[in-house]
């Protein structure tokens, strides 16, 4: 099942995505958590150790107003259950994503949030937004693929 966008229509703060999936939080909790299967739906990861206050950055393809790289620094880390990490993007988003898993009786139901988005930010904002639910997109492919 694809995301379905949460995000309330007068909300420019934070992004919310859900995720009703048919796979046990321990094998959502590989697809957030393992650089390899990280790379395969959200973007390309450099040093990742699993633990509050590492930090760690995804580097993507520079494009036009963006060189690519996204500073992150774990802020929560329950395995399983959630995730919690700082996602920095140069000097203009700070902003905080988290990832919270609860077991449902088909699956797992995934709760994707980005917040700290500025009033000024709404096409980071907008961008983001169209992001998530394209690499929410691919975490759902990724999951029927993985055995």
């Amino acid at each position: 099942m694809n995301p379905t966008d949460k995000t309330d229509p007068s909300q420019t703060a934070a992004i919310s995505f859900e995720f009703d999936l048919r796979h046990p939080p321990e094998k959502v909790w590989r697809a957030l958590t393992i650089p390899e299967l990280l790379n395969e739906w959200l973007l390309p990861i450099v040093q990742l150790e699993l633990e509050p206050g590492a930090a760690f950055t995804f580097k993507a393809q520079p494009q036009p107003g963006w060189d690519g790289t996204v500073n992150c620094r774990f802020l929560e880390v329950e395995t399983h259950k959630k995730l919690s990490y700082a996602w920095v993007v140069g000097d203009f988003i700070d902003t905080v994503v988290t990832f919270t898993l609860t077991p449902t009786a088909s699956g797992t139901r995934l709760f994707l949030e980005q917040s700290g988005f500025k009033p000024d930010q709404k096409q980071n904002f907008g961008g983001a937004r169209y992001g998530w639910k394209m690499m929410g997109g691919k975490l759902v492919d990724l999951l029927t693929r993985l055995s």
